[in-house]
């Protein structure tokens, strides 16, 4: 894992430049005294080779710690290619990133108002405590987490091959590589048991995994048990995106009426349940793709707009 510096550490109780203090105390809110408390923008950080850079290109002044408005003024992470999620662990007190700011140029404006919105990176505390110049730093990427369960008699017990699963994880490779994120997919064949769909997915609950996927078992047949078995384990439904699926496809094909799937939240987790086919496959995928990852931003609380 990288490992990083503190350099300094700066607050203030009112928008613009921040004073360098001897020790920042953040709750679950931001860092007490400091006017983003409680705002989207709860701590805002900045790498030295930053601000050298904005000296070096417009031959300003020497700046003082705090003068770019960073709460955090730091060194070693000049190269990182912040993702939102990451994480940056001080000792006890661990941040996660909010927003990234967007690369500069050769032109500036004001120091606060140009340089951190756009090389700057802003976080939120996931666990509180103090931070001091001289603390280490140690830089945690978020690695996406999918689960995709293929339920099948046949399928687990080696009598044909599932294709529904393969083509998933082929349409998840290419999304998450889309959005360039860091990502781990797990797939599991299980038989239509409703004890082991309630234990792959507690566990992936209780992992963080981020999003699970199951196909098959979506109809009315005796042995179609994933409806019953997830709907009630769920937190909340998201019915809209079943709803327009079932509706948009079962204009041509009225079968595609008949799938009962389901979507929603378990814990930390997207549930989305497919029917058990390629083509229902590529079908649901389009649609759950369209509004995927602004629904990872909502469950995490994370303002996009």
């Amino acid at each position: 894992m990288t490992k990083g510096k503190v350099l300094s550490v700066s607050l203030s109780t009112e928008r613009g430049p921040k004073k360098p203090v001897n020790e920042l105390q953040l709750n679950e809110k931001g860092i007490i005294g400091d006017v983003h408390s409680g705002t989207g923008r709860q701590i805002s950080i900045i790498d030295i080779s930053h601000i050298n850079r904005f000296k070096e290109i417009t031959g300003s002044r020497d700046t003082q710690f705090g003068e770019f408005a960073e709460n955090i003024t730091v060194e070693g992470f000049h190269d990182i290619d912040f993702r939102t999620f990451d994480q940056l662990k001080f000792r006890e007190t661990i941040l996660e990133v909010t927003q990234v700011g967007k690369p500069f140029h050769d032109q500036f404006r004001e120091l606060g108002n140009y340089v951190m919105p756009r090389v700057g990176i802003f976080c939120r505390v996931k666990n509180k405590g103090i931070i001091k110049p001289g603390d280490e730093i140690t830089y945690i990427p978020k690695i996406f987490k999918v689960l995709i369960i293929t339920l099948s008699d046949r399928a687990s017990a080696g009598e044909y091959e599932d294709k529904s699963g393969p083509r998933i994880i082929e349409i998840m490779n290419s999304y998450l590589k889309k959005i360039d994120v860091k990502y781990q997919i797990h797939s599991e064949i299980i038989p239509d048991n409703k004890e082991k769909l309630i234990g792959l997915v507690t566990k992936a609950k209780n992992e963080s995994f981020d999003i699970i996927i199951t196909t098959g078992g979506t109809g009315i047949g005796p042995r179609d048990i994933t409806i019953e078995t997830l709907k009630p384990m769920l937190d909340k439904e998201i019915p809209g995106i079943m709803e327009m699926i079932r509706m948009k496809y079962g204009q041509e094909k009225p079968n595609a009426l008949l799938s009962l799937g389901v979507a929603g939240v378990l814990g930390q987790s997207l549930v989305y349940t497919l029917p058990g086919s390629v083509k229902a496959v590529d079908e649901y995928m389009t649609e759950i793709l369209k509004t995927l990852q602004h629904l990872i931003y909502m469950l995490h609380g994370i303002d996009v707009h």
